[in-house]
């Protein structure tokens, strides 16, 4: 999907595929062993000029491609042969390229350079989202709705109190996001085994320039096997998709005909059918719960990644190639849809008020049966209100009518009391408060 003509750009952005194209993963490569020659001529262990005529030939090198194509699927890995070629290609300099380093040292920097780059990018798009989605609660906050448990009725709430919710939920991924990136953004410098010893006493020296040089956070000790930093990031990112997708599995059922209470945004044909004519179907919401159905799946293959053998993994590591660039475009087609079809996303409270309406007044049983509860007693006033539901229903009448019919609840309360019970409006409970909370949260972001 992320590389189809067709449909790259229904699951993904263009943005993000460029973060892990075979371009940037090479200049990350190249970004690396630039930056271990730096940090190498600064403590002293290659000559200094050595360290300037890498950093300053080597990201101009053009690569042969195809060769490095066939070493690597000889080898199994790229950086043999991209070793190669720079060194080749750098005269006397080049005998310092990959000086003490490991194949998977440049491997895992290069892959949490890309991964930072991607970040950068879901970041920015998460916060256009949220904002989004504060715009609605702030619209919509004492907008009243039928709130469903198990797909019936259950009692109002406000779009603006759902939003707020949906809201919530990317604000407490937004804080993951932001306190993972210390523990997943780490230079990876440990030589063969992770000890360093190829720098001798230098080799802390050595990562700690490095790190600096990258802007990365330097390690306490080589995570060659220990995985949980990126699997953390993973989790998160599965995380916003999880929470995008049921924001879109909410709008798809909130678009059923016989709902109809919000819609995704209008254009020609968007969500239309090749044979039916009538139909608008919620082609964004669709994405997002595929998106995080798929996301699901990374997160799990990184969970399963993290169990590696001794000080290099044999298999497990290759694991992750697949589902970091995975979770990445995943969240960012997220992201993308979730921004299109909220910022245009068409509310309509005449619908929300014409199904709350629509059982005539049973949603708010529970608001008579606890204004009955102090002149009748909790459960008596349950078992009253019970009883006038089920006329109410049988007969096809409202349940203000049902309720003025039994002797002991039309003497307990005056008939406008009891209809002002039955008001759906009067019923909202502290939803506006809590939507100004989640508000008040975003506004300090």
């Amino acid at each position: 999907m992320f590389d189809s003509f067709l449909y790259r750009d229904v699951f993904t952005t263009p943005a993000i595929r460029a973060v892990f194209s075979d371009e940037a993963q090479l200049e990350a490569y190249v970004q690396a062993e630039v930056a271990l020659a730096l940090a190498q001529g600064e403590v002293g262990v290659i000559p200094r000029e050595a360290a300037d005529a890498i950093a300053r030939k080597a990201p101009a090198i053009a690569l042969d491609r195809e060769q490095l194509k066939r070493d690597t699927e000889n080898v199994g890995y790229p950086i043999v042969g991209l070793v190669r070629q720079l060194s080749e290609q750098l005269g006397e300099a080049g005998r310092y390229v990959h000086w003490g380093a490991t194949t998977q040292d440049i491997m895992d920097t290069a892959a949490v350079l890309q991964l930072r780059d991607a970040v950068a990018l879901i970041e920015v798009q998460l916060a256009e989202v949220m904002a989004e989605l504060a715009r609605l609660a702030r619209v919509y906050r004492d907008t009243p709705m039928a709130g469903r448990t198990h797909l019936q009725q259950a009692l109002p709430i406000t779009f603006g109190h759902k939003a707020a919710v949906w809201l919530s939920s990317l604000q407490r991924s937004a804080e993951r996001l932001a306190q993972a990136k210390p523990r997943a953004l780490q230079a990876q410098l440990g030589g063969a085994a992770g000890t360093l010893a190829s720098l001798a006493d230098r080799g802390l020296d050595v990562r700690a320039a490095y790190a600096r040089v990258l802007g990365l956070a330097e390690p306490d000790i080589t995570w060659h096997v220990a995985r949980d930093g990126l699997v953390e990031m993973v989790q998160t990112l599965a995380t916003i998709c999880g929470a995008l997708g049921k924001i879109g599995y909410d709008v798809m059922i909130l678009m059923a005909t016989e709902i109809g209470e919000v819609f995704e945004p209008f254009s020609s044909h968007r969500g239309a059918s090749s044979t039916m004519p009538q139909k608008r179907n919620p082609i964004s919401s669709e994405i997002l719960l595929a998106n995080a159905k798929a996301s699901r799946d990374a997160a799990s293959l990184m969970l399963d990644c993290m169990v590696q053998d001794l000080e290099r993994a044999t298999g497990p590591w290759h694991g992750e190639w697949f589902a970091l660039p995975q979770a990445c475009l995943l969240t960012a087609g997220s992201l993308a849809q979730a921004q299109f079809m909220l910022s245009g996303l068409i509310v309509q409270p005449e619908a929300m008020q014409r199904n709350l309406n629509s059982t005539g007044g049973l949603i708010v049983a529970e608001a008579v049966m606890m204004g009955l509860a102090p002149a009748l007693g909790r459960q008596a006033a349950h078992d009253e209100v019970y009883a006038a539901c089920r006329d109410a229903t049988a007969r096809g009448q409202a349940l203000l009518d049902a309720l003025l019919k039994r002797p002991t609840i039309a003497s307990a309360l005056p008939r406008d009391r009891l209809a002002a019970l039955c008001n759906p409006a009067n019923y909202l409970g502290t939803a506006g408060a809590m939507v100004d909370r989640v508000l008040a949260r975003q506004a300090k972001r």
